[in-house]
């Protein structure tokens, strides 16, 4: 049984995850720090009789509203909770219902919460190791920490309640959800993502999915820090980067990869201009002078919609240093191709693929779907003499997220890409048998004259 303080923020104590994601989601109804709701024993409580009190409590509050009109759209947060606290308190004592003063501030706190934020997810959206919440119906919630998935018990009363508290967060927005328009992709005002999708496409109910934003970008230093490279990876990299070379970050879902983006665009030199293409604006470039394009999803019947393709072709124009895509995952490739071998060296983007080979494959294949017109040999000859390096970031079973090589694209040999790793991480166990990350230089030098100067070993 444990207590929870209703009201207040409590800071969550930083902890390690693998991506480094102490970020903090930003959320409309935090409880004024003035207020000083009572600590309550939720376990304790019967949660049906509970259920019932607060959504008495709900209606009676909603009328006053309605009432009060333009004097309450007036209120601060401060007055707003004090209202709500003064009002519960009113209604339970005047009608003589056997809570206690913990009780009464868990329906106050509760309330609160439904009418200035977002109710259940309030408290997973402040809470600062939260990385991602998954929502499978109204009975069903999941939260990612540390790189690692847990089941949480939010209390939402059923799919209208949580498609409600949806709606809200869609409003300011001005997304439509409804059965003609049953799934929204959208980036919230601080810059996290959220997914909805309702019926008739989800058979289970609303099922929503919201990747938090961190506020303060990770520095190479932090990654460092966590343990996703060590210092003889770090010093590689630096040096690929300001040497101009192509890169490409390639993993799965919640490596990690943008995170590495943004890490790897620290060491543009200063005095360059760069252009970050995306499907929903995520990276954080430490740079001074930085472009950022945002797709455009189309309205009716895709009318007006701008793709990333389109943004690529159009950064061309921009006179850009080096062009950075967030996502390379369409027909964007051949542009990207384009660019970085024609003047435009440095550029860099991210791609799903579990392996290094695979994301020549894939690349293959996107550009397979974008309407390349020439034939096998040629296309790869044409990716083998645009793209430098490859990152590979995988998410260990601990939930760590590791960079598993850095791989260099080394020519073509026998009509096929070659690679070749130049650091491998492998790893070792410790004296008293823990696992300890272990980067292996594969070769002495890279063969790659932009970066064949540095040693490995």
């Amino acid at each position: 049984m444990s207590d929870i303080i209703f009201g207040q923020e409590t800071p969550a104590p930083k902890s390690e995850d693998s991506s480094g994601s102490n970020q903090t989601t930003a959320s409309a109804g935090n409880a004024p720090q003035d207020l000083q709701f009572a600590t309550a024993k939720v376990s304790d409580m019967d949660s049906a009789v509970l259920a019932d009190v607060k959504e008495m409590a709900h209606e009676h509050i909603l009328a006053i509203i309605e009432k009060k009109g333009a004097t309450f759209a007036k209120m601060d947060n401060a007055a707003l909770g004090k209202f709500i606290q003064g009002e519960v308190q009113s209604l339970i004592y005047g009608k003589q219902i056997p809570l206690n003063d913990s009780e009464v501030a868990f329906v106050a706190d509760s309330l609160y919460k439904e009418i200035a934020g977002f109710g259940p997810l309030e408290d997973l959206l402040a809470d600062p190791n939260v990385e991602d919440v998954m929502i499978n119906g109204y009975k069903d919630v999941y939260v990612s920490k540390m790189g690692r998935m847990e089941r949480v018990q939010a209390r939402f009363v059923d799919n209208a309640h949580l498609l409600r508290i949806v709606r809200r967060i869609l409003a300011p927005l001005g997304r439509r959800l409804d059965e003609s328009s049953p799934m929204v992709d959208a980036r919230l005002p601080d810059g996290s993502r959220i997914n909805v999708i309702i019926s008739p496409l989800a058979r289970d109910g609303v099922v929503v999915s919201i990747r938090k934003f961190r506020s303060i970008p990770l520095r190479a230093e932090d990654l460092m820090g966590l343990g996703t490279f060590d210092s003889r990876v770090y010093e590689l990299m630096q040096e690929a980067v300001r040497k101009r070379c192509n890169l490409v970050v390639s993993g799965a879902t919640s490596t990690g990869k943008t995170s590495m983006l943004n890490v790897l665009a620290e060491f543009i030199p200063a005095g360059e201009r760069l252009i970050t293409i995306e499907d929903t604006a995520e990276l954080q470039l430490n740079h001074h002078h930085v472009v950022r394009l945002e797709s455009r999803p189309g309205g009716h019947e895709g009318a007006g919609a701008i793709s990333i393709r389109d943004l690529v072709k159009n950064s061309l124009r921009m006179r850009p240093d080096r062009v950075v895509v967030g996502e390379v995952r369409g027909a964007e490739v051949l542009d990207m191709l384009q660019a970085m071998s024609t003047g435009h060296d440095g550029s860099m983007g991210t791609i799903h693929a579990s392996t290094p080979r695979d994301c020549l494959h894939r690349l293959e294949m996107l550009s397979g779907f974008a309407g390349f017109t020439g034939n096998e040999m040629s296309l790869r000859r044409q990716i083998a003499s645009a793209l430098d390096l490859i990152v590979q970031i995988v998410r260990l079973p601990s939930g760590k997220r590791r960079i598993y090589s850095i791989t260099e694209v080394a020519g073509i040999v026998d009509d096929n890409i070659l690679l070749q790793d130049l650091y491998r991480h492998e790893s070792r166990l410790g004296p008293d048998g823990q696992e300890l990350d272990n980067w292996i230089p594969v070769v002495p030098y890279p063969k790659n004259p932009k970066i064949s100067h540095i040693r490995l070993t």
